[in-house]
Parts: C-alpha cells; structure tokens; sequence
C-alpha cells in the first residue's frame, strides 16, 4: 500500500531530448526530501508527448535511480488497452512496483467498457494497478460503484486509486463500498487536506515535485492526525498549489523547478509552450509565500 507525499515527476527536457542526468538528480532529491514514492509518466510527466521508447526509457531510469529507496508507480496508461498492457509488461519488467493507469481518455468508454479495459490489465498484468481517474481531461469518468465493482473482482490486483475528479464524498463511497483496506490518494493538491480527512492516505501530487520537503511534512502530520499542523503547512503551500494550474501544466511547474533548480530548465514539448507572464509572477510570489525563494 502506499501513502504520503508522491510527486507525478515532470520529465525534464533539454535540447528538445530527455535530460536523463537532471531526472537522476530529481530522483535524487525526492527520495532525500521525505517523498514515499515516485510516479513517472503521468499527466506531469508529459506522457502524452513521449515515444513508447522514451516513456520506457523514463520509468527505466526512474527505478534504477530509485534503487528500491522508495517505490516506483509507473505511468502506464492509454486509450489504448493493448498499448497500456504493453506498458505495464515493460514496466514490471524492469522491477517497477505497481502502474498507475488512466481511464481511457478520447474514446469515452461507457462503464462497461472500463470494466472490460480495467479487468483485461488485471488479467493479463503482472503489477497491480492504481487506478487515475481525472474526468477533467479524460471524459470519462470512473464512477464510485465502478470502481467497487473493479476492486471486488481483482483485491489482489486493482489496490488503490488517485482520484482527481474534485468530489470528496468519494473518498467515503470508496470506503463503504468496498469495506477493507483500499489505497486511496488525492489526484489533487489543494484538495489533499480534507481527502486525508475523509480517509484517504496521500497525495499523487504536482507541487511536490517544487516542494518535496513541505509537502512530505504536511503528509506526515495527516497521518499522525495533527491537523492543525497540516493546516499550518497547507496554508504556506496553497497559493503554490493554484500557481501551478495559472497556465497549461506542467508549465508553470517547470518554471518554478527552473527557479528553485539551475539545473533543470522550463523546457516543455508541443502542444504545450513555456507558460506566460501572469503565470510566472503567480509561481514567483507563491514560492515567496511558501519560503522556497
């Protein structure tokens, strides 16, 4: 099961390729900072723009850099069932802990067809699968009683979710539907405090990339349930939570990481360009706020 502090790692880019020494180093970071674990090749990690050899190349680096510190969620997810399990196959073949896959995005599956797609991964899938649900930019939406059904007929396979559609009360209907221990995680920063509240045990988090140290302190004080702690750490890192959606992300989250790093850059990849100069005053003052500049 995992818990805590989880950065969605950008992939940093120079020169238009990988920065493979600069993800290393990120790796490097995050483990030394508190985080628990590390998922590349998510939204963050702009996996929609890498090749399947670079999004291979990405999860490969992040577990030989990772060394078994932490463990490692890959990011294996597609509108293509075919394409996710082969993604999945490749990550377990190269020792990741579990894959975190997206409902299938473009297509707008029905809720049958993401049973059938959910079921067919945990099937033919060694690792188990957290589930990302982010109706905002896939569609579809995987609804609470869908995935009750999908844990119920995979316990062993289908162990938590990231949830990003915005709806706390699924945090409770997850609790009560499926009745036993399940993986529940926060896809949504600012969201985390009253998620944690509600039962869940974490967050797959942007600002964590930027923020490692403080968002691994705020975690930690969930789940000792001080929470006046945590809201004392979520209130230096809200404005930088919001700061990171003031233009297409992960843009602005590379500028910030550009700030607080030389040796990363804000380097993205179309359709997505360096974010704009109302963004960047955003991530400036809220980097300000919460100590890191």
């Amino acid at each position: 099961m995992f818990s805590g502090s989880i950065p969605a790692l950008v992939t940093p880019f120079r020169d238009g390729a990988i920065d493979e020494a600069a993800f290393r180093r990120l790796v490097d970071w995050q483990i030394a900072s508190g985080s628990t674990a590390l998922v590349p090749c998510g939204t963050t990690g702009e996996a929609s723009t890498l090749s399947n050899e670079e999004h291979h190349k990405v999860i490969r680096i992040c577990v030989e850099q990772a060394a078994g510190k932490v463990p490692v969620i890959a990011g294996c997810g597609s509108n293509d069932t075919a394409s996710a399990l082969m993604h999945m196959e490749y990550a377990a073949s190269v020792g990741a802990d579990a894959a975190l896959v997206v409902a299938p995005y473009y297509n707008r599956p029905a809720q049958a067809g993401l049973i059938a797609h959910f079921s067919h991964l945990a099937r033919n899938a060694d690792l188990p699968i957290v589930l990302y649900n982010v109706p905002g930019r896939t569609v579809t939406d995987i609804e609470p009683e869908t995935v009750c059904d999908l844990v119920n007929l995979f316990p062993d396979k289908i162990i938590g979710i990231k949830d990003a559609s915005g709806d706390l009360s699924r945090v409770v209907d997850h609790r009560m539907g499926i009745g036993r221990d399940f993986c529940q995680l926060s896809g949504d920063d600012e969201l985390s405090l009253p998620a944690n509240a509600a039962g869940a045990v974490g967050c797959i988090s942007v600002t964590a990339n930027v923020a490692p140290g403080l968002c691994a302190q705020f975690q930690d004080a969930c789940a000792r349930n001080d929470f006046a702690e945590a809201r004392r750490i979520n209130d230096r890192l809200y404005p930088l939570h919001y700061a990171m959606f003031e233009d297409a992300s992960p843009a602005p989250l590379k500028y910030a990481l550009s700030q607080v790093h030389d040796w990363l850059t804000d380097a993205v990849r179309l359709p997505l360009t360096p974010c704009n100069a109302a963004a960047r005053r955003a991530v400036d003052d809220a980097l300000v706020h919460a100590g890191l500049l």
